[in-house]
């Protein structure tokens, strides 16, 4: 029974310690849950996989403080759309995208989740799923030993064959791959760098990086998918490059191999109950221009600050059923973009009427500035509702400020994951609105526009911890309306309970 149920072991369990689980951990200990995360490997991923961050994720690491360690990572080139040219240039300081190797972007989140007080469990393999009135309890194994973990919620985090998504029961509608890339990571191997080369019998796409390990990447025109339950092997791979390019990377040495189709699937909800899915596990899609991991991170973000508001009693089930209204309808439009972008990339001799118009149209500045937005996650926003600022769901922008004699941005002040009121009319009365909720909840930022920087489009605006406007140059009134539907009662915050 409920009522006689063992305590739980932990707030939350997070199923998988990629990039997208340990980024929910640290978002989820910044508002103060506690975090087991639950990891079937032994060890962390030594492959590079997905390596490219664009933008909006850039600006992310940024307001949490994350780019020091991160140190400068290589700009990836231009973007692509289809495999068509597009310049990534836009709204951000971080604007284009950026090499980072998954093995790093894993170590680094890994730091900072732990660092902040996240448990990391490896070599825990989920079997077995319960979810009750307050509570979930997950089956795992570990060395050879059954075991249970008690939490409150419970969120899958482990990929596009999530054990969590089956075990709790969620549709996951779409298509499977019809179509194919293959590519491994090879050393010992010298081919030209190819960007996209469209020959008579396929693609071809070819980047040597850092250590001389070169990155290849092939489809056979009219090939179908092959239904896989491993990695494809390297001779499929060689055989298919010599068919496209007649090169021979026989005598090459293939550190990593993967393949990767055009499937495209979505859960038909991102929570059921106690139980909630991030990333690959809320969506399949073709990982083309590295959006999939891109996307699975913002999916963090968004969550990780309602769950830990909603387990500290600062807010109710509205603000945890946001998490599906505001990402998959996200979601949603990435995987039309992708599917899109795939029938440009993988379509033969046919699609090529289509890529020369697509390509007049890429050439017009307003079409451009379209995709690179939705391409680089910099226009990823939430319905505002009726009557607010047009400004109201959007990523806040980077601007410089002033604090008396310091300097200091828009993106700063997020490093703790708090909301935050930036104020730049002096006037007492929003201050007086928002000190309810200055208890740890929302910092009040007064501060002025340093001379010869340019300015916010705003005059006082309320961030959310994901860094979205919630809040834009509105009364007194209507501000007290917005902290209280995103950030609870004016009351102080309390320990989490998660009841």
């Amino acid at each position: 029974m409920t009522g006689t149920a063992p305590a739980p072991d932990t707030h939350v369990v997070v199923v998988g310690a990629g990039p997208v689980g340990l980024m929910l951990a640290g978002e989820l200990r910044l508002g103060g849950a506690a975090v087991t995360v639950l990891e079937q490997r032994h060890a962390p991923t030594t492959e590079s996989r997905a390596s490219t961050l664009h933008a909006r994720t850039m600006d992310i690491l940024h307001q949490r403080g994350l780019l020091v360690e991160l140190g400068d990572p290589p700009r990836g080139g231009p973007g692509h759309f289809g495999g068509m040219r597009l310049d990534l240039t836009g709204p951000s300081p971080h604007s284009g995208q950026w090499k980072v190797p998954q093995a790093r972007t894993e170590a680094l989140l890994a730091r900072w989740a732990t660092g902040l007080g996240a448990r990391i469990l490896r070599g825990h393999r989920l079997v077995g799923l319960t979810q009750t009135e307050d509570q979930v309890r997950a089956d795992v194994v570990a060395d050879g030993v059954h075991r249970t973990v008690r939490a409150r919620y419970l969120i899958g985090c482990d990929g596009e064959r999530s054990t969590v998504r089956e075990l709790g029961g969620f549709a996951f509608p779409g298509h499977d791959a019809s179509k194919e890339l293959l590519r491994a990571d090879v050393a010992d191997v010298t081919v030209p760098d190819r960007r996209f080369e469209r020959h008579p019998g396929g693609l071809a796409i070819a980047s040597r990086g850092p250590g001389g390990v070169t990155r290849v990447m092939v489809h056979r025109y009219g090939t179908p998918a092959t239904p896989r339950t491993t990695d494809p092997t390297f001779e499929e791979v060689t055989a298919a490059w010599q068919h496209v390019t007649g090169e021979d990377l026989t005598h090459g040495r293939p550190l990593w191999l993967n393949a990767f189709g055009n499937a495209c699937r979505q859960a038909d909800r991102y929570r059921n109950g106690r139980i909630l899915l991030a990333g690959d596990a809320a969506h399949h899609q073709m990982p083309v221009g590295g959006q999939a991991l891109n996307l699975g991170l913002h999916d963090a973000v968004n969550l990780g600050w309602k769950l830990a508001a909603h387990l500290g009693g600062t807010a109710g089930a509205h603000l945890l059923d946001s998490y599906h209204d505001e990402r998959h309808p996200v979601g949603a439009r990435i995987l039309g973009n992708i599917t899109a972008q795939a029938l440009l990339l993988l379509g033969g001799p046919e699609v090529e009427p289509l890529r020369a118009v697509f390509g007049e149209l890429l050439a017009l500045p307003e079409a451009r500035t379209h995709l690179a937005a939705m391409i680089s996650g910099l226009d990823h926003a939430y319905p505002p509702g009726s009557g607010h600022h047009l400004l109201v769901g959007t990523p806040v922008r980077h601007h410089h400020l002033r604090t008396g004699t310091e300097d200091t941005d828009t993106f700063a002040p997020l490093e703790t994951g708090r909301g935050l009121l930036v104020d730049l009319t002096g006037d007492p009365a929003l201050a007086a609105s928002a000190a309810p909720w200055a208890d740890g909840r929302v910092r009040v930022l007064r501060a002025t526009v340093p001379p010869g920087t340019a300015p916010p489009a705003f005059a006082a605006a309320l961030v959310r911890p994901d860094g979205h406007l919630a809040w834009v140059d509105g009364t007194p009134s209507s501000l007290a309306a917005a902290l209280q539907r995103w950030f609870g009662p004016p009351q102080r915050r309390v320990r989490p309970t998660g009841r």
